[in-house]
This record gives structure tokens, C-alpha cells and sequence, in this order.
């Protein structure tokens, strides 16, 4: 995994430093950021040099140079075999992702002592800035904390891997200190990507923590990234360097399914929010229906609206208006279920389809249990208070409201179009009753249906 601190980072420079820090972006990030980041870079540096002095002292195993730098050329290699791709994933997606590349660098870890794991990690992620990074404008300070948080990472991975001594790759007891390793190697670089984007936006830091560790793909993506890495150790531990060139087919391949399953993602979400689209909520809710109505358990669909928005904007800019849509959106994320399917519609309309409602909230009435949960979100819409940078400085935006209509499945109607029918109703008949409020099914549409049977 990359560091995702950078996209969070100070971009521009500080004034009254001199010319020189000016032209440092990272001289730009407030002091509770800046420190961390200085020691996390300090800290590689320092452990890149007690393994120096420890090498220095023992001396370098056999095969210690030619498979540092078999794992180097492996790592440039699957770089430059994969460079249109991974550019590629950069572009469609500029948050922070799984780094392929740790490959090369946990087999490192698995194979040798501190100071030849940080040669090659140091050495895999230059070039990787070199010909990914630097094209792509990431600033310099954003590269030395990713490859001090890797170096890092490997340390701590060869350590445990040190404890199984030459059997590592010989016993089932091996066998638990690499995953031992792999899991130490893991959870380093994970804590220090999302403890520095929880100090970088202390405002918003769960919502980011939870989009920095992303779904349950990406960890079994990073997890599965480090047992090739493992795979590549055995068989270089096992048979010599020239094994590593094992492993490039399967990672240049891996690179592509990436960044196929990363369009389809991009294809499907809104950029502004984070959410689905309106297209893909409709195909994931009508699924989600389907299933329900299977096991016969109750459905709700929630039409929200944002009361006011359109005076946000003209006081604030749109660019304000986005992040209060994204905070808006991260506040409906919180008050459901993960199995729950959130979009946005458009404008300022968002969508929830509220899955086996009768669980929803311990209750056995459908309409009652959906009807707490739109409550819940009520209240915690009108409680955000929204920091941003407006054009004019720095502004809150506070006072938010949002009325929402809701339908229940199958009391309001039993399909998809019918129940976003008699749900958008409803969050017009909350907008009549004076807005921040919550209506669920509409009764003029069951006098209508009445009427029909008569």
C-alpha cells in the first residue's frame, strides 16, 4: 500500500520561509502534520542506519548482493512492463491504492538483513517516482514519507522473518513466521498511511480513516500482493536469485485485472461524493430488491433532498458546495449498514435503499424500524458543521437540513420504480410541511389506488 497521506498534504509554500522552503510544498502542511511526517522520515533513516552498523559488524550473508539485486531489477522490470497501466490507474483515480510493488520488497524482507531490505525498497519506489510519480506531479515530500512508511514496513517484517533463522522456508513453523511477517509488514504501513490521514483532516478523520482502508478487496489485495511476495522468497531462498523472474507474469497480469476492476469502480461512482451514481444504484437496488424479496424480508427506499442547497452555493461557491455534499454524503454512509446501497442522484438528491428493514434497528414493524433509522440521519445531517476553504478564506457551514420521503417494500409497492414513485412524494410532502423533517409512503397515492378498485 502507498502512502495516502500525500493526497492530503500542504501543496503549496509557506510564506516568509526564504526562497528555497518556498518551493517546498511540505514547509506548507500545519504542524500537527508536518511533525509526524518528519519523524516517520527520520526513523527510516535511522533504522537504514543501524542496519548499517550491524551489517558492518556481522558481515553480509552469501548471496546477500546478488539477491538484493536480482529483487531491484524484478522491481524495475514489472514497473516498466506495467508503466501504460499503472499510469493509467494514477489517472483515473488519484486517491492513493494498493502498491503492487511490495511484492519485491516483502521477498526482500523475507530474504535479508535490514540494511539490503531498505537498499531494495529504497531502490524499487526511486524508480517508481522516477517514471509513475514525478510525471504525474506528486511532490517530493509525499514520495519520502511512502518510501520511509515501506522501509519501514520491511524492517519490521524482516525482524519477525529473523526469527525462524534458516528454516523459514523448511517448516511449518516458517510457515507462521512469514504470515507473521507479512500481517507485522501490513499493519505498519497501514497504521502510519491512516494515522496521518486522521491527523491531516481531524475533522473528517474516521469517514477518511474508513476510505483509506477501503473495502474488504483491498485488504485481501494487499494481503495477497505480500503472499506472492512470500512465494518469491521461497523460491529465490530456495533454489537462487535467478528464481525472482517467477514472479513478474503473474504480477504484470495482476496489474491489469487491477486496473480493469479500478474503471469499473470509476464507471460507477460519483466523483464527488464517493457514492454510486444513479445508474449503478439502480442496478445494485434492484439486485438487493430481488434478494430481499427471496427471503421475504422488507425493503425501504429513502429519497433525501438538501434543503436550501442552492443557497449555499451562491454565498459560498460550488467548490464549497461539493464538500458539503461529500460531508453530507460520509453522514449517510455512517447512519447505515454496510449492505445498505447509497447513491447520489444528482444536484443535492441522494438515494439509500435500507435492506431487510424489519433488522434494521431491532424493530418487527417494517415502516417503524425505517422511519428511526431516516430520523437518525435527520439529526445528523442538521448537526454537521462543515470547515472549508471558500474563496474568500476559510468559512463553516453549518445549518444543513434535509427532508426525506420514504416507501416501504411491500406496503408502498413491491418494484423499484414504483417505490422511488411514492418515496420522492413523500420527501416533497416533508419540503410542504416546512423541510428537515421525514415522511414515509404518500397518501395520496394509496387513495388513488383505492380508487382504482372500486
Amino acid at each position: 500500500m502507498t502512502s495516502k497521506a500525500g493526497t492530503v498534504i500542504g501543496k503549496g509554500g509557506g510564506a516568509g520561509r526564504g526562497p528555497a522552503r518556498r518551493r517546498w510544498a511540505i514547509w506548507s502542511m500545519p504542524l500537527r502534520v508536518l511533525l509526524p511526517v518528519l519523524v516517520v522520515d527520520m526513523a527510516a533513516a535511522v533504522s537504514i542506519a543501524l542496519g548499517a552498523v550491524h551489517l558492518v559488524s556481522a558481515g553480509p550473508p552469501s548471496l546477500s548482493v546478488w539477491t538484493a539485486l536480482a529483487l531491484v531489477a524484478a522491481g524495475i522490470a514489472s514497473t516498466e512492463a506495467s508503466l501504460g497501466v499503472e499510469r493509467m490507474r494514477r489517472r483515473s483515480d488519484d486517491t492513493p491504492h494498493i502498491d503492487l510493488s511490495s511484492v519485491w520488497v516483502f521477498a526482500a524482507a523475507a530474504l535479508l538483513p535490514s540494511l539490503p531490505v531498505a537498499a531494495v525498497a529504497v531502490a524499487v519506489y526511486l524508480h517508481i517516482h522516477l517514471r509513475v510519480w514525478r510525471p504525474g506531479g506528486v511532490p517530493t515530500h509525499r514520495v519520502l514519507f511512502s518510501t520511509a512508511t515501506i522501509v519501514l514496513a520491511a524492517q519490521a517484517a524482516s525482524a519477525v522473518a529473523g526469527l525462524a533463522g534458516p528454516g523459514l522456508f523448511r517448516s511449518l513453523t516458517g510457515v507462521g513466521v512469514l504470515v507473521a511477517a507479512m500481517l507485522a509488514y501490513a499493519v505498519v504501513n497501514i497504521s502510519l498511511v491512516v494515522g496521518m490521514i486522521v491527523l491531516s483532516t481531524p475533522d473528517r478523520g474516521a469517514a477518511s480513516a474508513r476510505t483509506v482502508l477501503g473495502s474488504a478487496d483491498e485488504v485481501v489485495l494487499e494481503l495477497a500482493t505480500l503472499a506472492m511476495g512470500a512465494l518469491v522468497a521461497a523460491a529465490v531462498g530456495t533454489f537462487g536469485p535467478a528464481y525472482v523472474v517467477l514472479g513478474l507474469p503473474p504480477l504484470i497480469v495482476l496489474h491489469r485485472t487491477v486496473l480493469v476492476r479500478q474503471l469499473e469502480e470509476a464507471a460507477s461512482t460519483d466523483s464527488k461524493t464517493g457514492l454510486l451514481n444513479a445508474a449503478a444504484w439502480h442496478v445494485q437496488a434492484t439486485r438487493e430488491i430481488l434478494r430481499d424479496e427471496r427471503s421475504e424480508r422488507a425493503s425501504t427506499v429513502f429519497v433525501l433532498d438538501l434543503d436550501h442547497f442552492k443557497r449555499i452555493n451562491d454565498e459560498h461557491g460550488h467548490l464549497v458546495g461539493d464538500q458539503v455534499l461529500a460531508a453530507v454524503a460520509e453522514a449517510l454512509r455512517a447512519e447505515v449498514r454496510d449492505d445498505d446501497v447509497v447513491g447520489r442522484f444528482g444536484g443535492e438528491e441522494f438515494v439509500v435503499l435500507l435492506r431487510s428493514v424489519d433488522d434494521a434497528d431491532g424493530g418487527s414493524d417494517p415502516r417503524s424500524a425505517a422511519l428511526t433509522v431516516a430520523e437518525r440521519i435527520r439529526a445528523r445531517v442538521a448537526g454537521l458543521r462543515v470547515a472549508v476553504a471558500g474563496s474568500a478564506g476559510a468559512v463553516q457551514v453549518d445549518g444543513l437540513t434535509v427532508s426525506i420521503g420514504g416507501a416501504t417494500r411491500p406496503v408502498d409497492g413491491r418494484e423499484l420504480p414504483r417505490l422511488l414513485e411514492v418515496a420522492d412524494a413523500a420527501m416533497y410532502d416533508a419540503k410542504r410541511a416546512g423541510r428537515n423533517c421525514v415522511r414515509m409512503g404518500r397518501s395520496a397515492y394509496e387513495a388513488e389506488d383505492l380508487r382504482r378498485t372500486i
